[in-house]
């Protein structure tokens, strides 16, 4: 693969599309980060396995992203 999907954090709503359509690339913030409090939907997407699908797979979650953060680099 020549690109690598990224995302824009500032950008994503925490819609869970992209994780939906593609697990095997982007999953939602780990909540490690949270120090207690309930913070589940302030996680952002993030890649994780930026070579887990095929690109075509990967353009599909680009292309349903309703805030349209997702890139390649």
């Amino acid at each position: 693969m020549s690109r690598i999907p990224a995302i824009d954090p500032d950008g994503c709503i925490a819609c869970e599309v992209c994780t939906q359509i593609c697990p095997e690339v982007f999953r939602m913030g780990d909540g490690e980060e949270e120090h207690g409090h309930d913070h589940s939907h302030d996680e952002k997407a993030t890649v994780y396995n930026p070579t887990g699908a095929p690109e075509e797979k990967i353009e599909e979650a680009m292309d349903n992203c309703p805030s349209a953060c997702i890139y390649w680099e």
